[in-house]
């Protein structure tokens, strides 16, 4: 019979496949972390949890040797069997999600917009299945719902329908558009990133010949 027992997850590859959605702490703020600081890792059951993909939990640093650090988790895990609060982690620096700060002066010091990339947005799904970069996008006045964590941004966001399979491309009127992070628009396709600070009322079209976004005065 096998032991149950866990394996930490490498957030870098992930980081990587969605980097407006996917926090990591800087490297500046990583070098900060030291004895007594709480930080988050994910871990994974061994076997693998038929309720969980990874569990994100605290471990509080208890010693630190370069990118080296062991720790007591802070958490009481969901369905990793053999793993408990009070537990000693190994863990590497590279490991690390998120970090607690409890001095003000350093939560103030990497403090991060990042929670910004959230805000919603309409989006074709073409977009968000990477099967068309964006062609057209506007702004209109956004939506708004009682109990919204995240507000709408406004953007309606089409995908460039000469890069649409012919059904599609028959049927895109059709097609109706997902309320999503516009992070999630951004892991796609970050092309947009430069207009999204326009006013309600704008609306940009992708350049043909440039691929830049310029404004649609039609």
């Amino acid at each position: 019979m096998v032991k149950p027992t866990y394996k930490l997850l490498d957030p870098r590859p992930r980081k990587l496949e969605s980097p407006y959605t996917f926090y990591l702490p800087s490297a500046e703020e990583l070098a900060e972390v030291s004895p007594g600081v709480i930080v988050k890792l994910m871990f994974s059951a061994i076997p693998a949890s038929e309720k969980y993909d990874a569990e994100r939990m605290w471990v509080e640093v208890n010693e630190r040797q370069g990118d080296q650090l062991i720790g007591t988790l802070d958490n009481d895990p969901s369905d990793i069997p053999g793993l408990t609060c009070g537990d000693a982690v190994e863990f590497e620096l590279h490991h690390i999600i998120a970090v607690y700060w409890e001095d003000p002066n350093l939560k103030a010091r990497f403090s991060s917009d990042f929670d910004n990339w959230f805000a919603r947005c309409f989006v074709d799904p073409a977009v968000l299945e990477g099967r068309a970069r964006v062609g057209f996008l506007y702004r209109e006045d956004p939506e708004h719902e009682e109990g919204d964590k995240y507000p709408d941004t406004g953007w309606r966001i089409r995908a460039d329908v000469m890069e649409l399979s012919d059904a599609e491309y028959e049927a895109y009127d059709e097609i109706v558009p997902e309320y999503v992070a516009i992070g999630s628009v951004l892991n796609r396709d970050d092309s947009i990133l430069s207009v999204l600070g326009a006013p309600t009322g704008s609306r940009f079209v992708r350049d043909e010949k440039t691929g830049v976004f310029i404004e649609d005065d039609d």
